[in-house]
């Protein structure tokens, strides 16, 4: 006896968007108190968006906002996009939480984040982003640059290659050419096979020679593991390096925007601030599909 068929409320939402930039897409389902899904549903739904979205966001609203992120291969602990795209558009077309100044919510993996209403002034929800781990690690630039199809020389000496887990285990390289950077495009399945191999969810590349000078740096993020090459717009990546900044000095962490992309598209926004001890990634959303899903 087949099952009965479920109808949840469903958005496509691409986040980080500009006015111009197509942004990062999330599919974000939305659940009634009394409705809920299994892990393996939930995994189900997003093999059933894979090329469609990066990840698919879950989100129940009982006693508060509850989270969870799955993409087309997993689970995944945390995903910063798919917040901004969830809560952006939540917070703009629910009238209890729009004149909230500051929103708890709650994700399964990563504990409670606060969500920041900055859309009266800036167009723009900021989240949280989780408290950085320093992960040890005896990767060199030799290591990672024939997965990214580089030469070693391609890899700056100025700043060191380093591991920060900012909700996703995020490799930061430093690149010496903005040129290089926004053309190269990686072997997927090598890539995938070296994130494995040394426990990385995802690699960050940058320059800090962005193409608008009003941007503190370019970034681009590769997340193979998760079942897609590159990740066009990124919270916890991007949460990762302005850790990777602050302990660098490269950034103070006043209110930063950083753009991220590929020579293929326009550059996305990501939003940075540093507040009271609390790493803020921030940006809009635009809301490309509002229905209903069958499942």
């Amino acid at each position: 006896m087949r099952a009965k068929m479920g109808i949840y409320r469903y958005q496509k939402v691409d986040a980080f968007t500009s006015d111009t930039s197509a942004g990062n897409p999330a599919a974000c389902i939305f659940l009634d108190e009394e409705q809920s899904l299994s892990e393996e549903a939930m995994l189900e739904i997003a093999r059933q968006h894979k090329g469609f979205v990066s990840e698919v966001v879950y989100c129940r609203m009982h006693g508060g906002v509850f989270l969870t992120y799955y993409s087309s291969e997993c689970e995944v602990n945390f995903c910063g996009h798919g917040t901004i795209a969830c809560m952006y558009s939540l917070v703009k077309n629910t009238a209890s939480l729009s004149a909230c100044s500051e929103i708890p919510i709650h994700t399964n993996r990563m504990g409670q984040l606060t969500v920041y209403n900055r859309i009266r002034d800036q167009d723009a929800v900021f989240i949280s982003a989780p408290k950085p781990a320093y992960i040890a690690s005896s990767l060199q630039a030799a290591d990672i640059s024939a997965p990214l199809r580089l030469s070693d020389e391609d890899i700056s000496r100025e700043f060191p290659l380093e591991v920060i887990d900012a909700g996703l285990r995020t490799l930061i390289v430093p690149l010496n050419s903005f040129q290089k950077l926004v053309s190269i495009y990686p072997d997927e399945p090598g890539l995938k096979e070296f994130c494995l191999q040394n426990d990385i969810d995802i690699i960050l590349i940058f320059s800090l020679d962005p193409v608008d000078t009003n941007n503190i740096a370019h970034t681009r993020v590769f997340a193979p593991k998760f079942g897609y090459l590159e990740d066009p717009a990124t919270g916890s990546g991007n949460s990762a390096f302005g850790y990777y900044m602050l302990k660098h000095d490269i950034w103070d962490g006043s209110l930063c925007s950083i753009e991220q992309g590929g020579n293929n598209r326009v550059f996305n926004s990501i939003k940075l601030q540093f507040q009271d001890d609390l790493l803020l990634f921030g940006g809009k959303a635009t809301i490309r599909i509002d229905g209903v899903y069958y499942y």
